[in-house]
């Protein structure tokens, strides 16, 4: 399973807006091959700060599969226009796990 990790910054102001936009968008990844399950979190500190995590089977479902998709310019619509800037989004592995 790969993590994908995106920060994103959402224009002072916009941050409720954005949140309904998002779970519009969250039905959209959702319904994707390889999708496994997702959460997005706003940071305490930085209230316009968001950072996106999904769960994927494999980096090509994300980069590929969902990147290359016609739902994903429906998602690109829902949500590209409230970062400034444009989001980082990188791609984790499992090293290790632990529960309490």
């Amino acid at each position: 399973m790969i993590l994908e990790v995106a920060t994103l910054n959402v224009i002072a102001g916009r941050e409720l807006e954005f949140e309904t936009a998002f779970r519009k968008a969250s039905d959209i990844i959702a319904s994707m091959s390889g999708y496994v399950s997702h959460q997005l979190q706003r940071c305490i500190e930085h209230p316009n700060r968001y950072v996106l995590l999904v769960n994927w089977d494999s980096l090509e479902d994300h980069t590929e599969g969902f990147r290359g998709s016609i739902q994903y310019d429906e998602w690109r619509a829902l949500l590209h226009h409230f970062y400034e800037p444009f989001p980082t989004v990188e791609h984790y592995s499992l090293v290790m796990e632990n529960h309490l």
